[in-house]
């Protein structure tokens, strides 16, 4: 079985293709056949050996597959082979491990896709999974607010998180650099997408909002542009930063929130890993995303396809960020 592995932590060039023993499946086990994978950054933090759950090396990344059962263990009796489902790393007892032809997990992990779902789409569900605990997690499930600021807005979070929020009512601004990444963003949900460059983008949010600001604002960027999120909120509004690509603000958040005090506004910190120990709460997120797509509520942006043996070349474009959407490397 073909698969790429992690030896030595590094650049895209750590990435290597090996020949492995087929996987078999055990007692309560199946195997799955993969056909589509996807390619995401906690896979760049496992190839350059940063990631705070990291696998041991040598290490297979991968997070998400998508395919066929093709095997399965002793007792097992909820699939059979031909069985069409998702895997994901954070139903696994170790993340990774979907760079690779086919893969063996417990039979509760998989999630059964609909014929009508693409399986090269498929793969985009976990971060449809995640914008729902973004949303939806925020409110305990029943959502209040009207409007949501979403920075990054043509990330592969950002993108779904912006179909969701406009599938639920709310009023969704986006910010994007290029007026391309602006472009794409619009056709993926936002009404309106700024540059988040701008000297008065708060203001521009809020002339947007009719003089309130958001109700919500989504952070994946950090840096300059999460204390201007602050400047944007309506009063009791919330700001949750899931990210911080451009590494944590200069400035004292504390201080700039005592600075808007008479608006009462919270920060809060998320990551998905909160529902590492929450096994029903993620299954339904999950559940609630493939329910969600396959009524084409959300749509997955479209793919870019390549080999599996072109691992070294799809981290090379998605650490240079050329791509639109998510990157499905195909065995």
């Amino acid at each position: 079985m073909r698969a790429i592995q992690v030896q030595v932590p590094g650049g895209p060039e750590a990435l290597t293709l090996v020949d492995l023993p087929e996987p078999q499946p055990g007692p309560a086990q199946v195997r799955v056949r993969a056909r589509a994978i996807g390619v995401g950054r906690p896979d760049v933090l496992i190839r350059n050996g940063t990631y705070k759950w990291m696998p041991p090396l040598p290490a297979v990344p991968g997070a998400e597959m998508a395919g066929e059962v093709d095997a399965v263990g002793e007792g097992v009796t909820q699939w059979k082979a031909g069985d069409r489902v998702l895997v994901s790393a954070r139903d696994l007892p170790v993340r990774g491990g979907c760079y690779a032809e086919a893969i063996v997990v417990p039979e509760a992990a998989p999630y059964r896709l609909p014929v009508s779902l693409d399986l090269a789409d498929a793969v985009s569900l976990p971060n449809l999974q995640l914008a729902q605990a973004l949303l939806m997690g925020l409110s305990g499930g029943r959502l209040t607010a009207r409007s949501a600021l979403v920075t990054g807005a043509a990330g592969g979070v950002a993108t779904m998180l912006g179909q969701l929020a406009r599938h639920h009512g709310l009023q969704v601004i986006g910010t994007a650099r290029s007026e391309d990444k602006r472009a794409y963003a619009k056709a993926h949900g936002f009404h309106e997408v700024l540059d988040p460059a701008a000297p008065d983008l708060p203001a521009q949010v809020k002339a947007l909002t009719g003089g309130r600001g958001v109700d919500l604002a989504f952070d994946p960027i950090g840096a300059r542009l999460f204390v201007d999120c602050l400047h944007a909120l309506a009063p009791l509004g919330t700001a949750v930063s899931y990210n911080i690509v451009a590494g944590a603000p200069s400035e004292d958040v504390f201080k700039v929130l005592r600075s808007l005090l008479g608006r009462s506004l919270a920060v809060r910190c998320f990551s998905m890993h909160t529902f590492d120990e929450e096994t029903s709460a993620r299954r339904a997120l999950m559940q609630s995303a493939i329910d969600l797509m396959a009524q084409g509520h959300v749509r997955a942006p479209r793919p870019t396809r390549m080999r599996l043996a072109q691992a070294r070349e799809a981290h090379e474009v998605l650490d240079a960020g050329q791509t639109r959407g998510k990157i499905v490397l195909e065995p």
